[in-house]
């Protein structure tokens, strides 16, 4: 198949399929002239063999929800996993028919999501959407699966950033007004970017000092506690809408703020710091200031303490004073020293008598 630019700059596509000549212009971008010409080839195929329309009725919406249905809830105890991950991946292609989806279209998706979430969660969703292609062509709706040869991404399993002090401040002096009580409320709360973003006012419980969080990544609801300043940063946000960071131009939430996000990053002249490191700036904050593990596996919703403790990174200011605070267990640092000095003393009087006799 050859996708190219015909002599007026409009995408084109040739191909031959049983012994048929397929020429055609698109005039779209190439990937959707790559679609058209995938699904095109598709159809010929299918018409060979005398399954007309088989994939091409089937919108990637409603095989995903079969999927669920008929694969994962039945055989898998992790479905919620599947749902989460194909809630994302019909959000970018839905109504697109099956056989339309190419490789090119797959790794759009990738690098799109990558600029949403951590490269480990994009290669989890690319995951899950290869084994629904796979299901696909083992019940007879797909005939080659077009995110086989997509790659997953890189991880670097280096340490994250954690913020200290002097440096959240300055991130958050250096963000735009509408950004600075979302870091404020990432920084004091753990929640994912989505789940603040997402806020309604209805999920806050002022009296009782926590944010109810219903839709969440395990699928299941949490409750957030707040602190005072995060209660009082919200109390003096503007309510013209239900959702608590509005878009006026939108009419519903702010969907996005990576390009706000980047720009404080880079007035702060802080390198190399995603917005999900905040949430593990929260963690190791919280475990550093005495917090418990098991509260805090609950507070940032996971399922176990394992994934807890990759978010707990004790900076070595932590650890200094963590150990700090245990000199009071044996006494006074001075009197802990004074025994010390006397026992060397005495060793040192031992010592000239055993030398003179």
């Amino acid at each position: 198949m050859k996708i190219y630019r015909n002599e007026k700059g409009k995408w084109a596509y040739h191909f031959f399929c049983n012994g048929q000549r397929e020429r055609k212009v698109v005039g779209l971008s190439k990937a959707e002239c790559e679609a058209v010409a995938c699904e095109a080839r598709n159809k010929i195929k299918r018409e060979g063999f005398g399954l007309k329309g088989t994939a091409k009725n089937v919108f990637f919406e409603d095989f995903a929800q079969e999927f669920i249905d008929r694969y994962s809830k039945v055989y898998k105890r992790s479905w919620r996993s599947d749902e989460n991950s194909l809630k994302h991946l019909v959000g970018f292609f839905k109504g697109k028919y099956l056989a339309g989806i190419t490789r090119s279209l797959v790794e759009q998706y990738q690098a799109a999501r990558k600029e949403e979430v951590a490269p480990a969660t994009v290669n989890l969703e690319l995951a899950c959407l290869k084994k629904t292609f796979n299901k696909a062509i083992d019940w007879g709706k797909l005939e080659a699966n077009p995110a086989a040869k997509v790659k997953k991404f890189k991880l670097n399993n280096s340490r994250e950033k954690i913020l200290d002090a002097e440096e959240a401040r300055r991130l958050i002096e250096c963000a735009a007004p509408s950004l600075r009580p979302i870091l404020i409320i990432a920084l004091k709360t753990g929640m994912r970017r989505g789940e603040i973003l997402s806020l309604r006012w209805s999920d806050i419980n002022f009296i009782k000092s926590f944010i109810q969080i219903k839709d969440t990544k395990s699928g299941e609801p949490r409750k957030v506690p707040l602190s005072p300043a995060a209660r009082e940063v919200l109390k003096a946000l503007p309510r013209p809408s239900e959702f608590i960071f509005y878009n006026p131009e939108t009419k519903t939430h702010i969907k996005s703020v990576v390009t706000a996000y980047e720009t404080a990053c880079a007035r702060a002249e802080i390198k190399g710091l995603r917005f999900h490191d905040l949430r593990h700036t929260f963690a190791t904050w919280y475990m550093e200031n005495g917090g418990d593990v098991v509260a805090l596996s609950k507070i940032l919703g996971h399922h176990s303490l394992q994934m807890t403790l990759r978010y707990c990174n004790p900076t070595e200011g932590g650890m200094l004073r963590a150990v700090e605070k245990m000199d009071g267990i044996l006494g006074a640092k001075e009197d802990i020293v004074a025994d010390i000095s006397a026992i060397g003393e005495v060793r040192v009087a031992v010592s000239q008598s055993l030398l003179s006799n």
